[in-house]
């Protein structure tokens, strides 16, 4: 199993678009669909930090995760370009294999 977290501080009055793209069911996870690999996202607001927000992705594996990042580069790098006027920071906690 293969985990990116991520966090998210959106900008005011953003917050549901955000929330409508980034969640479970968002448009994030409908282009992650595309590879049988993907096995979901989860949402989540941070209680202590106005505007912040959490997406933990996981992966049947790292290779399988890069592999569609490979193959769909064209697709992400638009939808995260879409998604930049909705946050003012974006940082890559860490992933995890195990």
């Amino acid at each position: 199993m293969f985990v990116a977290l991520w966090e998210f501080k959106v900008k005011p009055g953003f917050e549901i678009e955000f929330e409508r793209v980034y969640g479970s069911d968002g448009d994030w996870a409908q282009l992650f669909r595309k590879e049988a690999a993907y096995r979901g996202t989860r949402f989540a607001k941070d209680l202590d930090r106005d505007g912040w927000y959490f997406t933990i992705d996981t992966w049947e594996s790292r290779a399988a995760y890069e592999a569609f990042r490979n193959a769909n580069r064209e697709a992400y790098a638009e939808l995260d370009r879409r998604c930049e006027r909705l946050t003012g920071e974006e940082n890559k906690i860490g992933t995890i294999e195990s």
